[in-house]
């Protein structure tokens, strides 16, 4: 229970309060996670255009495209002439959203945020935006409840598996989530422990290293790991082999978005990882 006050404190606190918003009826929205709260405010109808990272829910592969969250063209993004372009935190690049404000288009860019919490304050960033604050407060407390819960069931269990998060590989060694990354968010939420938080950022580790950490688990994004081949382009390697997850086969691989994204889904991608790196705790 002890984690049961502070979801409920924090989403008392993103309701409280309102910014002037304008009635925008053509929004483009950069930024997967953005896109799920606007669709999970009822504003969907609203959206004219998104992202490639912008795959939930189903209905946004009609809309049109305006390419990747940080790599946006002010002529892309103004060919489809919307009202308001609204985005993640990482929206770019810089000069671009110059551009398009000196062409008077709104822009909103969400705040960044940390933990868990970063989806309360990104929910409050767009009912305020959208003049969708009563949708907003009820988002955030349905999130807040789900949270806390899954906070309660952290808090019973036994142990905590070390999970070891790779991104991607490259020239051969393994990007791995550190502190201060999305992944090792989640793999806290999850009630786990991030190898790589002794350093920040995503980085490469060496064999060395790798066997040194000894995962018990590793999680990759079912894209990258279907980029890589099957399963055995991780597990047989000569270091994950020698690792507790590697002699267990332990890989899990999981939607990047609903994983890393933190939007109103991260209830569900917190219980999922729970069930998979604590497979006999349910």
């Amino acid at each position: 229970m002890k984690l049961l006050t502070h979801f409920m404190l924090i989403g008392a606190l993103a309701i409280a309060g309102a910014s002037h918003a304008q009635d925008y009826k053509r929004i483009a929205s950069a930024g997967g996670d953005i896109t799920e709260i606007i669709y999970g405010l009822g504003a969907g109808d609203r959206v004219i255009a998104v992202d490639s990272t912008s795959g939930y829910p189903a209905a946004v592969k009609d809309k049109a495209q305006i390419g990747y969250v940080r790599g946006l063209s002010a002529e892309g993004v103004l060919s489809i002439a919307p009202d308001l372009l609204i985005g993640a935190d990482d929206m770019g690049p810089p000069n671009v959203i110059d551009n398009l404000r000196a062409a008077n288009l709104d822009v909103a860019i969400a705040p960044l945020g940390q933990g868990g919490d970063r989806v309360v304050t990104k929910i409050k960033f767009v009912g305020e935006t959208l003049g969708l604050q009563t949708r907003a407060d009820e988002l955030i407390a349905d999130y807040s409840a789900k949270m806390a819960a899954l906070a309660d069931q952290v808090d019973a269990l036994k142990t905590k598996p070390r999970v070891l998060f790779i991104l991607s590989m490259r020239d051969g060694a393994p990007i791995v989530g550190g502190a201060e990354t999305s992944a090792n968010d989640i793999i806290e939420l999850a009630g786990g422990v991030n190898v790589g938080e002794g350093f920040s950022g995503w980085k490469p580790m060496n064999s060395e290293a790798l066997i040194a950490a000894n995962p018990d688990v590793i999680v990759m994004s079912a894209s990258h790991a279907e980029n890589m081949g099957d399963d055995g382009a991780v597990l047989d390697r000569a270091d994950i082999k020698l690792t507790n997850a590697g002699k267990a086969e332990n890989l899990v691989k999981m939607d990047a978005m609903l994983l890393l994204g933190f939007g109103p889904r991260t209830p569900t991608a917190v219980a999922e990882l729970m069930h998979h790196i604590h497979p006999h705790s349910h």
